[in-house]
């Protein structure tokens, strides 16, 4: 093979094969970046545990339970411990656009229930005795520089002060996590803290329990907790809905929609359109070097040279901006991970997307450059001379 050739024929046109390159590249990264949003979710849910259930309200995710339907859940048999979940919504006053989940739970029983959390600045023990204190994932605290003992204000939105004034957390606890089904920026307060606030006509929000949480005793049978709990509340007065964890994340995430259909057809039209873009530069390719097709072949070039040379070249050109698109891919996956954290804690770049991504380009690169290689390889010296002329 005449290396020397195919890197001529390649930087031959500069701009054209920079255009093609960065196609690839865009269409490389796209691809990566959805197969890795994809894998991330099935990553979420097969990492949810088997012995937590999710008890809500039949009805919707927004609708609270009533406080009194925590005692009715322990009389189940088989459960080891409940735990209060209510969604906070507020925002960082320092932050107007920052984003990141806050929850009210019950201290007492939440990181029992959690064994893929670990405290690793503060002291839990402290969370748990002081009633405006809170603990924060890692990657939220890293994000805006917080500490231990520093007082966080959040505005709230679902919960409001009265006084008008921000809510104020303490931060005694900074944990992270071992499991793609727990993410590492939510921050977690007393539940008691914002019910009492809401009771006490200190701030307004709705009354209630968002979701309840149940851990399962080792050794009982989760689909019968599961049933027993619905079948307590059948007749009301609030009729409720008893998932296991990974179904309900999967529930989560479907209210944005069929999200991994969405992104193969996504995926589908990238590789559609660049397969076409590479090839036509394929083709324009080689109709230029028609005479050069001819002239090689009376200098004794064979016909499986002539169009393995037009073959290598797409592929160069694919396998250039594949390694572009991996790079671009590595240096945006800490961003979004971060940006999707709240919903996607297990994205993430793994080498099964990267082999992907290097797999699609090359692909694209043999198949395109099939067509202008066969015509190559067919053409005659006289015909490509006479072609010319």
């Amino acid at each position: 093979m005449p290396w020397q050739l195919l890197w001529r024929n390649v930087l031959g046109h500069p701009v054209r094969s920079l255009l093609t390159v960065g196609a690839v590249a865009v269409a490389v990264f796209l691809v990566c970046m959805l197969q890795a949003v994809t894998s991330g979710l099935s990553r979420t849910l097969d990492a949810a545990a088997a012995n937590r259930l999710l008890v809500q309200s039949a009805v919707s995710l927004f609708v609270d339970l009533p406080l009194a339907y925590q005692q009715k859940l322990a009389s189940i048999p088989g459960i080891d411990a409940i735990c209060k979940w209510q969604w906070f919504g507020g925002r960082y006053e320092q932050d107007k656009g920052g984003f990141f989940p806050q929850f009210g739970i019950d201290p007492e029983t939440f990181l029992v229930s959690y064994p893929e959390m670990t405290v690793v600045d503060g002291d839990y023990a402290a969370f748990q005795k002081e009633r405006t204190a809170c603990m924060v994932g890692s990657d939220t605290a890293t994000k805006y520089g917080w500490k231990v003992g520093q007082t966080v204000p959040i505005t709230g939105t679902i919960f409001q002060r009265t006084d008008g004034r921000p809510w104020e957390f303490t931060v005694r606890a900074i944990y992270t996590s071992t499991s793609a089904a727990v993410d590492k920026i939510s921050l977690y307060f007393h539940y008691d803290y914002l019910r009492e606030s809401v009771e006490q006509g200190g701030a307004t929000g709705p009354e209630g329990v968002g979701v309840y949480m149940l851990r399962v005793t080792p050794g009982t049978d989760p689909l019968t907790v599961q049933q027993a709990a619905d079948a307590l509340f059948e007749n009301g007065p609030q009729r409720v809905q008893t998932t296991t964890e990974a179904e309900f994340n999967r529930q989560f995430i479907s209210m944005l929609g069929d999200v991994p259909t969405l992104l193969r057809l996504i995926g589908g039209a990238v590789l559609f359109a660049i397969f076409f873009a590479v090839l036509n530069t394929m083709l324009m390719a080689g109709r230029e070097r028609t005479r050069d097709l001819g002239i090689m072949k009376a200098l004794g070039f064979t016909d499986r040279t002539a169009g393995l040379l037009l073959l290598a070249e797409s592929l160069a050109l694919c396998a250039i901006g594949a390694a572009l698109g991996l790079l671009l891919g590595l240096l945006a996956e800490a961003p979004f991970a971060m940006m999707t954290a709240a919903f996607l804690p297990g994205f993430g770049f793994d080498r099964d997307t990267a082999l992907l991504g290097a797999m699609v380009a090359l692909g694209v690169g043999m198949i395109a450059g099939i067509l202008p290689g066969l015509r190559a390889a067919r053409l005659t010296t006289v015909d490509a001379l006479r072609e010319v002329g």
